[in-house]
């Protein structure tokens, strides 16, 4: 499997170009960009990008779009019927042309099987893409689950903190263990390294406690279930609201008196 990866200086963002071999078909997975780099490698390895996934309709992960199409004019743009919605109510006027693909699907882009499973959370429609060839597997999780981390549930079009937790519990952390984690954003990990290491999923296994920490998260009253290292340098926080219910949101967002 030929990988390339580039990462937005800014955003931390990451796009990926993947094919099966030189010279024969490929695809992208999401276009924040640059993009530039990812043009050239298909360029020099005389390949033909037919497709483009997109995990969710986030500005960071599809601002470049226009960029790979206006390369390649045929090149298919497809990503979830609620992402699109998302997407074009964001003011994509071009996203109604956009195709869409849903979890059940099975994509055959060269010796590559692309199958999209839905793990909503950060966003309602957010998809992630499990990548299979001879080399073994490699899942594309968007912003559901990054390296010691996982997605916000407040950023726009975000579903449920419970969402995002099967999700991951349920979906992500089912596959193989050895299968390859390219995340959004950030460093790859692995499905085994991540259920060993990443502190939201110790917890959710029962191996570590919840904290207990009196807080005010969003301006609110709450407990501060975990502070957490997040990709970009930052925390994400667990937090619980005085109903019973769950939010992950921005570690600074959250203020303790500590």
């Amino acid at each position: 499997m030929i990988l390339e990866r580039s990462t937005h200086p800014q955003f931390v963002s990451n796009t990926f170009l993947l094919a099966d071999g030189e010279g024969g078909p490929a695809f992208f997975i999401d276009a924040g960009g640059p993009v530039e780099p990812l043009i050239g490698a298909a360029e020099r390895g005389g390949l033909t990008p037919t497709h483009l996934l997109l995990t969710h309709h986030h500005y960071d992960h599809v601002s470049e779009t226009g960029k790979l199409k206006e390369r390649w004019p045929q090149l298919k743009v497809l990503i979830s019927a609620r992402e699109r919605e998302l997407l074009a109510g964001s003011g994509q006027e071009q996203a109604r042309d956009y195709e869409t693909i849903e979890a059940g699907q099975t994509l055959q882009l060269g010796g590559l099987s692309v199958r999209p499973l839905h793990t909503p959370g950060h966003t309602a429609g957010m998809l992630s893409f499990l990548v299979s060839g001879p080399d073994g597997e490699a899942v594309f999780t968007g912003d559901t689950l990054f390296r010691d981390s996982v997605g916000g549930v407040r950023a726009p079009g975000h579903s449920t903190y419970t969402e995002l937790r099967d999700s991951i519990m349920g979906t992500l952390m089912e596959l193989a263990p050895g299968t390859v984690i390219h995340p959004g954003h950030a460093e790859d990990s692995t499905v085994q390294r991540e259920w060993e290491h990443n502190p939201f999923i110790r917890i959710w296994r029962g191996l570590d406690p919840q904290g207990s920490t009196p807080c005010t998260a969003l301006d609110e009253p709450a407990t501060l279930i975990l502070l957490a290292p997040d990709y970009d340098g930052g925390n994400k926080a667990w937090v619980r609201w005085p109903d019973g219910s769950d939010d992950i949101v921005p570690g600074s967002r959250v203020q303790t008196s500590a």
